[in-house]
């Protein structure tokens, strides 16, 4: 009969792993924080893990609890929730972090134990569960705007004995009973700030937000709140989280448009009423939509709106970068022919020359000396009710 592990030997083993992430030790603090609640206590009996082809596949606590086990205390994300897409295909849309990020978050929120903490995002409870253990359970608000996964969290701060306060609220417009506040953390990305977030925070205080471009989504804010009611700060090189849901209003256009404006195409028609703009480029489309993570988030904080999807099954072309701009309808296309590699077809679409927008950010980018992540500075100015950020490139760096 299999029994699972020892939760000390288990967590052993993942600040290891996460010691290996950070490059040291995790900090005293957070060692002392994540020994008094369990990961495991916050997962659910299903988890969905990673199949090695792009998909996921389930893995039932019952019926394979080594498997599980390893799972909850590896140094990786976990999806924990699916839910169907707009397009009608399942989507993950909940899942617990990756320890090593959450660590990482945790030390930039630089919390102590009199701050009161607003969290955007209550998702699993667990990190709700470690800010309470950090700064104590009535200086802790978490929200989350999904009943189901609020009350999961609930079971699993009572049995890890952490009390915050935690509401089945959009996150959007934080919580004004408990403010002001300290610290704000998200645990979901943003493309603007929330103006209420700002307001809700005291001058001096702390917000700690993943970014997101629709081009790139990579990155976390690390921002202080200004006398003048705005908030300045740097990206660090790491978080990857799932869109803010009052944010997601463009998401579905990912998928749609493309294959869209291709299917029209097929049939003799052109994706607009006039001509494309046809020319040819010398950049590889792979520059500014591959593996350079930096190129990527420089290019989405410079060509706002425009996002990009790969597509390998077109009659015309061995592989086809599509961009798209769903507010102006602008659409652009580079194509790679399967043998020349100095050489692409582009062709753009609408009052936005998007291809050439993105070719000009890639030359700044390149000019800047290839600025990492940490080199994006924000400021989040404010606009009207709203919110807009103001990008530059700085010499300084994100511990």
């Amino acid at each position: 009969m299999t029994s699972h592990p020892d939760p000390d030997e288990a967590l052993a083993g993942l600040l290891d792993e996460i010691a290996g992430q950070l490059g040291h030790p995790v900090p005293a603090h957070l060692q002392a924080a994540l020994r008094a609640v369990p990961r495991h206590l916050f997962l659910p009996p299903t988890l969905w893990l990673r199949d090695g082809n792009g998909g996921h596949e389930p893995c039932d606590r019952e019926g394979d609890p080594d498997r599980w086990w390893r799972a909850a205390y590896r140094d990786a994300p976990l999806v924990t929730q699916f839910a169907k897409s707009p397009d009608g295909h399942r989507a993950p849309s909940s899942s617990a972090s990756m320890p090593s990020v959450v660590v990482r978050m945790l030390m930039a929120l630089n919390t102590r134990p009199e701050h009161a903490v607003l969290e955007i995002g209550t998702g699993t409870g667990f990190n709700a569960a470690l800010l309470s253990y950090l700064c104590g359970a009535d200086n802790v608000t978490s929200l989350d705007v999904d009943p189901e996964l609020t009350r999961r969290a609930q079971r699993g701060l009572k049995a890890s004995g952490q009390r915050p306060h935690v509401v089945c609220a959009d996150g959007a417009g934080g919580w004004p009973p408990n403010a002001p506040y300290d610290r704000i953390i998200a645990t979901c990305a943003v493309r603007t700030v929330p103006l209420p977030w700002l307001e809700q925070t005291v001058t001096g205080g702390l917000l700690v937000i993943p970014w997101d471009t629709p081009w790139c989504n990579f990155g976390t804010l690390i921002a202080t709140k200004q006398a003048d009611g705005t908030a300045e700060g740097v990206l660090a090189p790491y978080g990857s989280f799932m869109l803010l849901r009052a944010q997601q209003v463009d998401a579905e256009l990912r998928a749609v448009i493309p294959r869209e404006r291709e299917g029209r195409q097929r049939e003799g028609q052109q994706p607009e009423a006039q001509e494309p703009e046809r020319s040819m480029t010398g950049l590889s489309p792979w520059s500014v939509a591959g593996n350079d993570l930096d190129a990527q988030m420089y290019i989405g904080l410079r060509v706002p709106g425009a996002w990009h999807v790969w597509d390998t099954e077109v009659a015309d072309a061995h592989t086809r970068l599509w961009l798209a701009d769903g507010r102006t309808g602008s659409c652009a296309r580079v194509d790679y022919d399967g043998q020349q590699t100095s050489a692409f077809a582009v062709a753009q679409y609408g009052a936005r020359k998007l291809w050439d927008e993105v070719a000009q950010a890639y030359e700044e980018y390149v000019a800047a000396g290839r600025p990492g992540v940490h080199r994006q500075r924000l400021r989040i100015t404010l606009d009207g009710r709203s919110t807009r950020h103001e990008v530059s490139v700085v010499s300084g760096t994100v511990a």
